[in-house]
């Protein structure tokens, strides 16, 4: 922008992006363009007053474009400035991992548990070693962890897959032995019951139930909780009624259920509860 004497400027100088008239002013015009004159005047108070305010801006305009701050603005990378407004091209960046397979794994307690594995590459593709670390127990029942890790210049990147170990069907299909304290006539347990898959994957069926008479119970599980719903076996001599509920313990290897039970056979009968320990072998 230019502002010049309309009829001789004897002596000018710049100062920022002005060009201003420093002696024999008799008027002014103030030039957008090169012939544009958007302001003329003949008054040198008025000429200062405008002039101020455009050599403001001017300092305000200069100093914002000077002060814009420059660097990394991707916020995915290691070096990103969140003050940066404009990006210099000197990102640099971390590892990314991928996991094989799924996030999240459930297996049943006893279960062979072999991780998938994770890759990593760096930004331009190329490939870096991933190191594994696991807390895995799949001989007990829980939550476990599976931290995968790589490292380049720029930084260390981890990743993680959850592992969770569960009592499952499976773990209910096994052989079991019984002891408990529920007597030999009025609840008389058989010392090998044969447990077998239901209808569902909820439902089991315990053979062999009892000693002499058999019989056959109906049971429903969930997870490591086993509810043996109020049902009846003839005994010949008379009925029992019972129910249980009882839970498996971490490692899926024994099984305590509390029995309520009514025997109405005379003389060997009795009402009561006892508690049956059924372990793996």
């Amino acid at each position: 922008m230019l502002l010049e004497h309309p009829l001789q400027a004897k002596r000018c100088y710049k100062t920022s992006a002005y060009r201003l008239v420093e002696n024999g002013i008799f008027g002014c015009r103030f030039f957008l363009t090169k012939n544009y004159a958007i302001f003329e005047s003949i008054n040198l108070n008025t000429m200062k007053k405008i002039l101020g305010l455009f050599v403001l801006g001017a300092l305000i305009l200069s100093t914002n474009t000077a002060c814009k701050k420059k660097g990394c603005t991707d916020n995915t990378a290691t070096n990103f400035n969140e003050s940066a407004k404009k990006d210099d091209g000197t990102c640099l960046y971390a590892p990314t991992i991928t996991i094989n397979g799924n996030a999240t794994v459930t297996i049943n307690v006893g279960t062979t548990y072999t991780d998938a594995g994770a890759t990593a590459v760096n930004k331009d593709g190329t490939t870096v070693t991933v190191t594994t670390t696991s807390n895995v127990d799949a001989t007990t029942k829980g939550t476990y962890t599976v931290t995968y890790t790589a490292t380049n210049a720029n930084g260390t990147t981890t990743a993680t897959r959850t592992v969770n170990v569960v009592i499952g069907q499976d773990n209910w299909l096994v052989t079991w032995n019984l002891s408990s304290n529920c007597g030999a006539t009025a609840f008389p347990l058989a010392s090998a019951p044969v447990i077998s898959a239901g209808s569902g994957a909820t439902s089991l069926t315990i053979d062999n139930m009892f000693n002499l008479i058999g019989g056959t119970a109906n049971a429903t599980i969930n997870g490591s909780t086993i509810t043996i719903p109020q049902q009846t076996v003839d005994a010949t001599v008379g009925q029992i009624t019972y129910s249980g509920i009882g839970t498996m313990n971490d490692q899926g290897n024994i099984i305590v259920v509390t029995y309520t039970y009514d025997n109405n056979a005379p003389l060997i009968g009795g009402a009561g509860s006892c508690t049956a320990t059924y372990i793996k072998q």
